[in-house]
């Protein structure tokens, strides 16, 4: 036909235009493959920990989590912080649900070996022979309190020790109070202290650990001796119903009695203990390494001036060793028994991050003590804190109470302890003691 009609004409120019832009568009704007968009897979780690205080410690952690986080952003951390108090009861929970987290900090000795016997973690055997620089950068033993049937768990962080006794100068020197050496000294000091309205030993134990595991791990120590702590951990050959242990309990309920703490001692928290001894209303404060930190950070300038740093003292007819306190390597991070292939070896990777010699330094410079081979920095470190470091060279570290009975035997303890102080018989909370241990070493064996 020569003539088409324009009703024909426009519909064959509409569907010319149509193909025309459909051309257009695919030749300018192709249709991406999902193949070759598609943004790598990210691998997520749950990640549990319990650096929740705002403390320089603590913040150093946080911070070497968050550059891991910047520097791999493949990997999507899950991070839970949990407070201390509740952070060992809230993992008991987790494991009976089943639910425990792919990488979470563990305490060494009887957390690890607890976890190791039910099946809630693995051997990281493979990563350290794999990173054999690491791990000959750590102090000789450093693994043992992560180690189980010559498998290891974790990486240790940091290191802790107890029972050190933070005294300010200036008011002993306002007294004429010698510092302590003996057992009769201190009592001796407690007595002055308190005829002239000075809290003799600040003390915030709200949370019922804090007297057991920054005192009495290391008075026990003094009178048992180590060898009789050791025997009776596995029940052969010692009980806690031995004299030597009823006669450190006594001791312990001694300072009570002699009016070394404050009235509210069983109300406050170590922050607020603190405190008190940053307002000068205490001459001292016995509490673990991890403290110089807050000083260092938040003690008025004449008091932090005025602080230094000593051991519980001597006590006649004894056992234990003076120079001596008790303490632990520090918590390192474990992995979930369930964890295997890519996210493993992410996981790992975290592990590393977090132990590295470099993390070693910045936690070192955080005014924190670690068992890695490196010094501190004695242009740049705090006084306070190259007075711990050197202290530690001459202390040998003793085992710690918390970290070695099981996890029962610790909450009776604990408890225990709390009653001493209101009047209780030490004979009838070393039997509890004695019980409890006893009890949960025979169902293992």
């Amino acid at each position: 036909m020569r003539y088409i009609s324009s009703g024909i004409w426009k519909i064959f120019v509409l569907v010319a235009i149509c193909y025309l832009i459909a051309g257009c568009t695919s030749a300018a704007s192709p249709v991406p493959s999902a193949q070759a968009d598609a943004e790598p897979k990210k691998i997520k780690l749950t990640v549990w920990h319990d650096w929740a205080a705002q403390d320089s410690a603590s913040d150093t952690m946080r911070e070497l989590l968050s550059q891991f986080q910047k520097d791999n952003p493949q990997i999507e951390l899950r991070v839970q912080s949990v407070i201390p108090d509740a952070y060992r009861s809230r993992l008991k929970t987790m494991a009976a649900a089943d639910e425990l987290p792919d990488v979470f900090l563990i305490g060494p000795d009887s957390m690890t070996r607890e976890f190791v016997r039910g099946g809630l973690i693995q051997p990281i055997d493979d990563f350290l022979k794999a990173n054999s620089k690491l791990a000959e950068g750590f102090e000789p033993r450093s693994f043992d309190s992560f180690t189980v049937e010559d498998k290891k768990y974790s990486v240790p962080m940091t290191i802790s020790p107890t029972s050190l006794v933070f005294y300010n100068q200036a008011i002993f020197d306002q007294y004429s109070v010698p510092i302590p050496q003996t057992w009769e000294e201190l009592l001796q000091a407690i007595s002055t202290f308190n005829k002239h309205g000075v809290i003799p030993i600040a003390l915030g134990n709200k949370s019922a650990w804090v007297a057991p595991s920054s005192i009495f791990s290391t008075l026990a120590d003094r009178i048992t001796g180590t060898g009789w702590f050791m025997d009776v951990l596995s029940q052969s050959g010692a009980k806690f119903t031995d004299k030597p242990f009823m006669d450190a309990l006594a001791k312990m309920q001694q300072l009570a009695r002699a009016r070394a703490f404050q009235d509210n001692f069983s109300f406050i928290d170590s922050k607020q203990m603190e405190q008190m001894y940053f307002r000068k209303q205490a001459a001292m404060f016995i509490e673990g390494g991890w403290a110089v930190g807050s000083l260092i950070a938040e003690a008025p300038k004449d008091v932090l001036e005025s602080t230094h740093i000593t051991l519980l003292p001597a006590i006649h007819g004894g056992k234990g060793e003076p120079m001596a306190t008790s303490g632990v390597v520090g918590k390192g991070f474990a992995l979930n028994a369930k964890m295997e292939g890519e996210r493993r070896d992410a996981a790992l990777k975290l592990i590393y991050t977090m132990a590295s010699p470099e993390a070693q330094r910045k936690i070192l410079n955080g005014h924190m003590l670690v068992s890695y081979r490196i010094d501190v920095d004695r242009t740049a470190a705090h006084p306070l804190f190259i007075e711990l470091h050197d202290l530690m060279k001459k202390v040998k570290l003793l085992p710690a109470y918390e970290t070695q009975l099981t996890t029962a035997a610790v909450e009776t303890l604990n408890e225990g302890i709390q009653e001493l102080f209101k009047g209780g018989s030490p004979e009838t909370i070393a039997q509890k003691l004695q019980d409890t241990q006893a009890n949960v070493l025979g169902k293992f064996r």
